[in-house]
């Protein structure tokens, strides 16, 4: 079974927007000091590391020199991607970074 031009485009369109979803999780990490790797292996500890957050950090900037990328964006983007147990990680970090800044 072969591809028409439209089935590659959707695809192509699909992966692009996974690649941004997974950049926009990595520079949220990066802007609040956290790995994201380990909240990845802590959302999903029996898959394999994921070949894309790796290729997708050489593409993340310094805190300093970064966007602010707000929590609700973030959880927005996971979700829409099936991403849940993803989303639980963040959110909790997400509280636990609220709740150092309120002491």
């Amino acid at each position: 079974m072969t591809l028409s031009d439209h089935d590659k485009w959707v695809i192509e369109q699909y992966e692009a927007d996974e690649e941004m979803m997974v950049l926009i999780f990595a520079q949220w990490c990066v802007n609040h000091q956290l790995d994201p790797v380990q909240l990845y292996e802590e959302a999903y500890p029996n898959q394999q590391a994921n070949k894309l957050l790796q290729q997708v950090l050489e593409k993340t900037t310094e805190k300093n020199e970064a966007v602010d990328i707000s929590t609700e964006v973030v959880l927005h983007v996971l979700q829409e991607f099936g991403n849940d147990d993803l989303a639980f990680v963040v959110q909790a970090q997400a509280e636990t970074i609220h709740n150092k800044k309120s002491d």
